[in-house]
């Protein structure tokens, strides 16, 4: 994913977010970080830790529909990549700057599709 500045999805358009619970959202985290070439961009949580908010390109919300997510558009509601956390009660996991501009819609849906199965899979161990 190119990272310079004059590309960033978030710039002209604003950016989407996809909410997910944190469960599963952190295994997503965790299998983006350990794949090859597949970065993550930032990813905020609430202060409660009941869910993550993955940043991926605006117009990703048109045509999201992974089953116990959602994506918000969040063109002309003001979300850009800064420092500080765009929602309060929010704070950052994975920080701009720290992080790729936006994850990859397509990525993120096969991360938490496999992060899904897995967490399946160690709750019928139980």
């Amino acid at each position: 994913m190119e990272t310079s500045q004059g590309n960033d999805p978030c710039d002209d358009a604003g950016c989407d977010l996809v909410t997910v619970p944190a469960r599963q959202g952190l295994e997503a985290v965790d299998i983006l970080r350990r794949g090859a070439g597949e970065a993550v961009g930032p990813v905020l949580h609430d202060d409660g830790g009941g869910t993550l908010g993955f940043v991926v390109p605006a117009g990703t919300a048109a045509g999201w529909d992974v089953p116990g997510s959602t994506c918000t558009e969040t063109e002309g509601r003001g979300l850009r990549l800064s420092p500080e956390p765009p929602v309060e009660g929010s704070d950052w996991l994975l920080p701009p700057g720290e992080a790729e501009l936006a994850t990859d819609p397509a990525v993120l849906r096969r991360a938490l599709g496999e992060a899904a199965r897995m967490i399946a899979a160690a709750d019928s161990c139980r």
